[in-house]
């Protein structure tokens, strides 16, 4: 394989593994965390947070969370389908 094929180091260094990501649950409420499509946010749509990762490190932290209203949560999780 020649290195023009392969991803370089440094952008393979802070991403966060999938089945990491699976095991997570929000510290409020315990549910499951989506990733935001961005890929920045672990996003608790049952406590409306959105957790950042820095760095491939997710700060599940209530400090660090900030709160996210219906509408944010609906851009930033397109696949989601709320009912109203």
């Amino acid at each position: 394989m020649s290195d023009e094929a392969k991803p370089p180091a440094t952008a393979l260094r802070h991403v966060v593994d999938i089945k990491t990501l699976e095991m997570l649950v929000c510290p409020l409420t315990k549910t499951r965390l989506t990733l935001s499509a961005d890929g920045s946010e672990l996003i608790s749509v049952a406590a409306h947070l959105a957790f950042p990762i820095r760095m491939g490190v997710p700060l599940l932290s209530l400090d660090e969370a900030r709160e996210i209203d219906p509408e944010e949560l609906g851009r930033t999780l397109p696949g989601l389908s709320r009912k109203t």
